[in-house]
């Protein structure tokens, strides 16, 4: 897992290596959640996953005797979990009990389109026309989507899912851009840990109060749902958690976004090829707005100093 500080900036190394685990390890996350929720109630499957993950990684910065976070710390980073883990993950995993994996991941790429629009509304600027254009295509690809009509053999996409859905992407979103510049441990994996650990004991705790604990029947968890859950545990949370929360800190939100381009066609693929899910010219089209979409508001919709430009070439 990378390492940041603040004062110097990244090798290029470490961004490559960071971009790889978010493009294709969150991508490939989208099926093992379904596989996770077959037999594991969703919220606490979800808890389970970050509240290990973050306690496993808080283990390791203790042993490396970072500096200990404070009591307002703690708060800052629980209210960050609560948006991205909570509100994000946690709805997205819900969700996945209703939707198909690369329908979810499709969804759930609109996140550059919700950054542009809080941008805006934060920034209280009209956006360009090119950025106009991509929040049109992208809505026009979330119509298309959730429309009536046959899809992957029902009659339409469960319009429920899809927005809780939209809704976690909108929490992800909202979640990402506060992190930036929350009052959060210098140390990057400590913060990581602590939102982590936060979000994950949300989770359990909705997940309680909606009586999924009566409902989780460990006797029925299956082999399969077991792996899953170790693979988000590590590859999702562990790496690929801890290295967005980095890229964050290390470059600008709109190069960040730019795994929403890789993680749908990994979700899409994938989920045809082990869960046998039908790619359909629904999808197809949806999935050329959508993306078409994130390209026009990632490459028009940032506003960068040529000096930030100039720090992240040298890197």
């Amino acid at each position: 897992m990378p390492e940041f500080d603040r004062g110097v900036a990244p090798s290029r190394g470490k961004l490559v290596a960071a971009f790889a685990a978010v493009y294709v390890l969150w991508g490939s996350t989208y099926l093992a959640i379904r596989f996770g929720v077959e037999t594991i109630p969703p919220f606490l499957m979800a808890g389970t996953r970050h509240l290990t993950a973050g306690l496993l990684l808080f283990l390791w910065t203790r042993l490396r005797k970072e500096p200990r976070p404070d009591g307002r710390h703690w708060l800052t980073a629980t209210f960050i979990g609560g948006l991205m883990l909570l509100g994000g993950n946690g709805l997205v995993t819900w969700a996945e009990r209703r939707v198909p994996s690369g329908l979810a991941a499709l969804i759930v790429a609109s996140v550059p389109l919700w950054m542009a629009l809080l941008d805006g509304i934060h920034k209280r600027v009209r956006p360009r026309l090119p950025v106009a254009a991509g929040l049109f295509a992208g809505l026009v690809g979330l119509v298309v989507l959730v429309a009536p009509g046959h899809f992957a053999g029902n009659g339409r996409v469960d319009l429920l899912g899809a927005g809780a859905l939209l809704l976690a992407a909108l929490c992800w979103t909202a979640g990402s851009l506060y992190s930036r510049h929350a009052r959060l441990p210098r140390a990057v994996l400590t913060a990581t840990a602590m939102e982590m650990i936060g979000g994950g004991v949300l989770l359990w705790t909705v997940g309680l109060v909606f009586g999924e604990g009566s409902r989780l029947d460990l006797a029925a968890v299956s082999s399969r749902s077991l792996l899953s859950l170790g693979y988000l545990v590590v590859f999702g949370s562990l790496l690929g958690f801890s290295a967005y929360v980095w890229l964050l800190r290390a470059t600008t939100p709109a190069r960040v976004s730019t795994y929403a381009y890789v993680n749908p066609i990994v979700a899409v693929l994938l989920g045809w090829l082990f869960a046998g899910e039908v790619v359909t010219p629904r999808i197809a089209v949806a999935a050329v707005a959508i993306v078409g979409s994130v390209a026009l508001i990632i490459r028009y919709g940032g506003s960068r100093s040529k000096e930030e430009d100039r720090k992240e070439i040298a890197a």
